[in-house]
């Protein structure tokens, strides 16, 4: 039986996965562009220590989105995001003289099975800067892959992706990050 006060985690399938975390009470701990790249460069290196591909990601001030490709199984995503978790914590302690202080609080992950859904997500994940209202582009916006998928995705999957609508998908997001200036 599921517990019905948090998120349920089914990681036994490898695959690609959305995964959305936000702070402790949606405080915006990273404001800054020191703190976010403190998420960002932990989360890029992380994942290539947990083999997970990452294929599109996001760091706002006080929330965090990715897609990406398990490795064979998704039962490491606890240790992973356990270990991102911990160090962008200890770092931002660090910074602020705070000792213990709790950072984050749940992450929600989403298995997905249909391409034409892990497309849309990929869209969705790079143009987030986008719907957050911080940037007008998201290729502008240093804390998210849009400016790498933008260089380096051939150009028919980029425009294949891009074109997919995200109003519908069911993301949850229900953060208001501060600017990122």
């Amino acid at each position: 039986m599921d517990w019905p006060h948090a998120p349920v985690h089914r990681l036994q399938e490898g695959g690609a996965y959305i995964v959305t975390c936000g702070t402790y009470r949606r405080e915006h701990f990273f404001r800054g562009p020191d703190r976010l790249s403190v998420v960002r460069d932990n989360l890029l290196r992380l994942a290539s220590e947990f083999d997970w591909k990452l294929q599109a990601w996001v760091v706002f001030s006080n929330h965090y989105h990715f897609v990406a490709l398990s490795p064979a199984s998704g039962r490491s995503l606890p240790d992973f995001l356990g270990r991102l978790h911990m160090q962008t914590a200890k770092a931002l302690n660090d910074l602020d003289g705070e000792s213990g202080r709790k950072i984050w609080f749940q992450y929600w992950d989403t298995l997905l099975t249909f391409e034409k859904s892990y497309l849309a997500r990929l869209n969705y994940v790079h143009n987030n800067p986008v719907k957050h209202g911080l940037v007008h582009v998201a290729t502008d916006y240093p804390w998210c892959s849009a400016l790498w998928f933008d260089r380096k995705a051939e150009r028919s999957f980029y425009r294949t992706v891009m074109a997919l609508k995200t109003d519908r998908l069911n993301v949850r997001d229900d953060f208001q990050p501060a600017s990122w200036t």
